[in-house]
Order: structure tokens, then sequence, then C-alpha cells
């Protein structure tokens, strides 16, 4: 298997492409099959047995929300 170089990034996109971005995964979910998603010009294939969860974070002056979802590389 071929290393991946490491990454971390955001990007910012306009409503409509973000509402893409959320729709599509869930419409594969929803029929139990795995996606896939551009970002940042990488395509990045997702199984059905990723671990999704929600994030809220809160200081001072500002509040975000994350989608976040998590699977192994490894065996598959």
């Amino acid at each position: 298997m071929t290393q991946k170089p490491g990454r971390d990034i955001e990007k910012d996109y306009p409503i409509a492409a973000f509402i893409e971005k959320l729709r599509r995964p869930a419409d594969s979910l929803e029929t139990g099959q795995r996606f896939q998603i551009q970002i940042a010009g990488e395509r990045i294939s997702v199984p059905v047995d990723a671990t999704f969860n929600i994030e809220h974070e809160r200081s001072e002056d500002a509040e975000e929300i994350e989608f976040q979802i998590n699977w192994s590389r490894s065996g598959g």
C-alpha cells in the first residue's frame, strides 16, 4: 500500500456547494453505500463503517460546529 502524505486543511465553500457536500453523503449513508467526496482537489472514499460525530466548540467570541467522519485505513 502506498503511504499517503499527512494532510490538515480547511476549505471554505459557497453555500450551494456546501449543501451538495452534505447531501451526497447523507443519501449514500441512507442506502448503506460507501461515498466519495472531493475536498481541495483530492477525492476521498469513505467506507460505510466509518464513525460519525458532531463537535461543538465555544469561546468568548466565536462558536464552531464540526461534522467529523473517522475511519481506519488499515486492512482495507
